[in-house]
Protein backbone atom coordinates (compact mmCIF):
# COMPACT_ATOMS: atom_id res chain seq x y z
CA UNK A 1 0.00 0.00 0.00
CA UNK A 2 2.76 2.26 -0.92
CA UNK A 3 2.22 5.88 -1.68
CA UNK A 4 -1.63 5.88 -0.17
CA UNK A 5 -1.81 7.90 2.81
CA UNK A 6 -3.40 6.95 5.78
CA UNK A 7 -6.76 8.03 6.26
CA UNK A 8 -7.54 10.97 8.81
CA UNK A 9 -10.45 10.40 11.06
CA UNK A 10 -11.39 13.79 13.25
CA UNK A 11 -11.71 16.59 12.73
CA UNK A 12 -9.35 19.72 11.47
CA UNK A 13 -8.72 23.15 11.44
CA UNK A 14 -7.83 23.55 7.90
CA UNK A 15 -9.38 22.61 4.68
CA UNK A 16 -7.85 20.31 2.20
CA UNK A 17 -7.88 23.26 -0.17
CA UNK A 18 -5.63 25.13 2.51
CA UNK A 19 -2.95 23.00 2.85
CA UNK A 20 -2.86 21.75 -0.85
CA UNK A 21 -2.82 25.97 -1.24
CA UNK A 22 -0.04 26.19 1.74
CA UNK A 23 2.09 23.35 -0.04
CA UNK A 24 2.25 24.98 -3.40
CA UNK A 25 2.81 27.93 -1.81
CA UNK A 26 5.60 26.28 -0.59
CA UNK A 27 6.50 24.88 -3.87
CA UNK A 28 5.90 26.43 -6.71
CA UNK A 29 7.28 23.73 -8.72
CA UNK A 30 6.01 20.92 -6.99
CA UNK A 31 4.87 17.55 -8.31
CA UNK A 32 1.34 16.58 -7.65
CA UNK A 33 2.92 13.35 -6.03
CA UNK A 34 5.06 15.18 -3.48
CA UNK A 35 1.78 17.58 -2.85
CA UNK A 36 -0.28 14.37 -2.25
CA UNK A 37 2.19 12.87 0.36
CA UNK A 38 3.10 16.18 1.91
CA UNK A 39 -1.28 16.42 2.25
CA UNK A 40 -1.85 13.18 3.03
CA UNK A 41 -4.16 13.33 0.38
CA UNK A 42 -4.69 10.79 -3.14
CA UNK A 43 -3.09 12.23 -6.13
CA UNK A 44 -6.71 12.22 -7.58
CA UNK A 45 -7.80 14.08 -4.61
CA UNK A 46 -4.85 17.24 -5.35
CA UNK A 47 -5.78 16.91 -9.02
CA UNK A 48 -9.41 17.91 -8.13
CA UNK A 49 -8.52 20.40 -5.50
CA UNK A 50 -6.09 22.28 -8.39
CA UNK A 51 -8.35 22.02 -10.57
CA UNK A 52 -11.48 23.96 -8.20
CA UNK A 53 -8.31 26.59 -7.08
CA UNK A 54 -7.78 27.12 -10.59
CA UNK A 55 -11.49 27.60 -12.01
CA UNK A 56 -12.19 30.53 -9.16
CA UNK A 57 -9.04 31.87 -9.77
CA UNK A 58 -6.71 31.49 -6.86
CA UNK A 59 -4.48 29.05 -8.97
CA UNK A 60 -3.16 28.69 -12.24
CA UNK A 61 -0.17 27.00 -13.92
CA UNK A 62 2.26 27.23 -16.97
CA UNK A 63 3.71 23.74 -18.46
CA UNK A 64 7.25 24.30 -17.98
CA UNK A 65 8.91 20.49 -19.57
CA UNK A 66 7.23 18.18 -17.87
CA UNK A 67 6.06 19.42 -15.16
CA UNK A 68 4.07 22.60 -13.62
CA UNK A 69 4.75 25.80 -12.41
CA UNK A 70 1.82 27.00 -10.13
CA UNK A 71 0.72 30.85 -9.36
CA UNK A 72 -1.16 31.76 -6.73
CA UNK A 73 -2.93 35.29 -6.73
CA UNK A 74 -2.33 36.88 -3.35
CA UNK A 75 -4.68 39.11 -3.39
CA UNK A 76 -7.96 36.64 -4.05
CA UNK A 77 -10.88 37.04 -1.20
CA UNK A 78 -10.93 34.04 1.11
CA UNK A 79 -14.61 32.19 -0.05
CA UNK A 80 -16.42 31.82 3.33
CA UNK A 81 -18.22 35.04 4.65
CA UNK A 82 -17.01 34.97 7.84
CA UNK A 83 -13.50 35.85 6.31
CA UNK A 84 -15.33 38.58 4.09
CA UNK A 85 -12.31 40.45 2.86
CA UNK A 86 -9.41 38.69 4.25
CA UNK A 87 -6.39 37.54 1.22
CA UNK A 88 -5.27 34.56 0.29
CA UNK A 89 -2.02 36.30 0.79
CA UNK A 90 -2.67 36.25 4.65
CA UNK A 91 -3.95 32.90 5.33
CA UNK A 92 -0.60 31.68 3.45
CA UNK A 93 1.26 34.06 5.53
CA UNK A 94 0.44 32.02 8.26
CA UNK A 95 0.52 28.22 6.56
CA UNK A 96 3.63 28.67 4.37
CA UNK A 97 7.28 27.93 5.48
CA UNK A 98 10.19 29.07 4.47
CA UNK A 99 13.29 27.67 4.19
CA UNK A 100 14.60 28.39 7.62
CA UNK A 101 11.56 27.40 9.35
CA UNK A 102 11.08 23.78 7.29
CA UNK A 103 15.09 23.83 8.52
CA UNK A 104 13.99 24.03 12.01
CA UNK A 105 11.16 21.72 11.88
CA UNK A 106 13.41 18.98 10.26
CA UNK A 107 16.06 19.49 12.95
CA UNK A 108 13.09 19.39 15.66
CA UNK A 109 14.53 22.51 16.59
CA UNK A 110 12.39 25.69 17.11
CA UNK A 111 8.67 24.69 17.17
CA UNK A 112 6.13 27.15 15.92
CA UNK A 113 3.96 28.44 18.40
CA UNK A 114 1.48 31.52 19.11
CA UNK A 115 2.81 34.79 19.36
CA UNK A 116 0.98 37.59 20.77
Amino acid sequence: MDGVPEPHTGWTFLTNHARVLAAIADDHNARIRDIAAHCRLTERAVQKIIADLEQDGYLSHTREGRSNAYEIDPSKVLRHPAESGLAVASLLSLLARDEADRANSLGGEGRHHATS
